[in-house]
């Protein structure tokens, strides 16, 4: 998993697993102190004792009951509506009535070259970017509006999201704001699901994409099975059991990540480190200064589970509708732009899937990680290349 990520929720997460347990707890007690005094009325009554086949079946029934309260998920807390977040950023209306926060950038919507939309990774908002200068957004006539995904920060919660709605959001966000028949789109880390589902959705609407560092399912069947389940296996075992969670029962996501006594993801935690030099440095950065955690308390507001783990059961359940390479050549260039020190990402698996799409402009990056708007001047250079470059390899 990953993201403009530099990461997210620990220090939220970890009160949440306490008191997840507390709870699981309680209703532990609350099961057996009912079938106590079922057992204790009926021995009072003179009748003699509970036949053990009623005592397991009012068990198996209660611990059922408490099970499925267990692994409910809160009821998330929208912006805007009592007891929720205050709106505080400008919010267009999607097609399904729900809102989604924006945040421009560059030269004004009506001055603007080009219009770029950017989807950000795992625990980020609208405010992250590619981190173009200003002075080149002012010199191509760049106008760029980022916003908060389905769940996050001040963006309304979808509980059917899915690849086709992370697509129709992008194009409702260009219609509401006037971006014109085709925009341009920029898509980072786990955001990218947006992007591969915006070129099987509304292809006919993009002018050009680049995807940075887009993060694989290592259940793609594209995948050769060999290396990926290698690959898979170098990760930690936390992160290993919260993909397979993610796949084989999503619902199950937001139970398991709140048990301290399970294996969960590092990426969540902000335990797991990088290979990458800068990577790592801005990993323990963020840490120290309070700034991971305030980004996943941003993130997370409307509840973790429209944030977090919806998007980990998207990006890491099943795709039934395609997957990256069953995609046909959609009529603007792609660009994938992947550092070979990547940590979250195998550079093995996305050479790969870049090999097998003919049609994708492979850029890879020589001692870059996998944050990559944290590179200087590397945002000058996917922005001037989605913008200028021609549509050859």
């Amino acid at each position: 998993m990953a993201a403009d990520d530099a990461s997210a929720g620990g220090g939220d997460c970890k009160r949440e697993k306490r008191t997840a347990s507390a709870s699981a707890m309680h209703a532990c007690a609350g099961v057996l102190r009912l079938i106590c005094v079922a057992c204790a009325i009926d021995w009072l009554s003179g009748t003699g004792s509970t036949p053990a086949s009623l005592v397991a079946l009012m068990a198996t029934v209660l611990a059922a009951g408490w099970f499925v309260s267990a692994v409910r998920p809160p009821t998330p807390t929208p912006c805007g509506t009592p007891g929720g977040p205050p709106v505080t950023a400008p919010r267009a209306r999607m097609r399904d009535g729900r809102y989604l926060a924006y945040a421009e950038s560059g030269v004004s919507r009506d001055k603007a070259r080009f219009k770029v939309v950017y989807s950000h990774g795992f625990s980020g908002g609208r405010m992250d970017s590619p981190r173009a200068s200003q002075e080149l957004l002012e010199e191509l006539g760049v106008y760029m509006v980022a916003f908060d995904r389905a769940g996050y920060g001040e963006s309304d919660p979808d509980p059917r999201r899915s690849l086709r709605s992370a697509a129709q959001d992008i194009e409702d966000l260009a219609d509401a704001l006037g971006l014109g028949d085709k925009f341009h789109l920029i898509c980072s880390s786990l955001g990218t699901h947006a992007g591969w589902a915006a070129i099987r959705y509304i292809p006919h609407r993009l002018a050009g994409v680049a995807l940075m560092a887009p993060v694989i399912n290592y259940r793609w069947r594209c995948l050769p099975r060999g290396l990926a389940r290698r690959l898979y296996r170098r990760q930690p075992k936390g992160d290993q059991w919260s993909l397979r969670v993610a796949y084989y029962a999503p619902w199950l996501l937001h139970w398991w990540m709140s048990q301290p006594w399970l294996p969960t993801s590092t990426v969540i935690d902000g335990s797991g480190t990088f290979p990458n030099e800068l990577d790592e440095k801005n990993r323990v950065m963020a840490l120290s200064n309070g700034m991971f955690h305030q980004r996943a308390r941003q993130a997370t507001q409307q509840g973790v589970q429209e944030s977090f783990y919806r998007d980990m059961a998207v990006m890491f359940g099943r795709w039934p509708e395609f997957e990256p390479t069953d995609l046909e050549e959609p009529p603007c260039p792609v660009h994938v732009f992947q550092g070979d020190e990547d940590g979250v990402v195998p550079v093995e698996l996305q050479r790969h899937i870049c090999s097998r799409l003919g049609w994708v402009n492979y850029h890879e990056l020589r001692g870059v990680g996998h944050f990559q708007s944290a590179v200087p001047g590397l945002g000058d250079r996917i922005v001037t290349t989605l913008l200028q470059a021609p549509a050859s390899a």
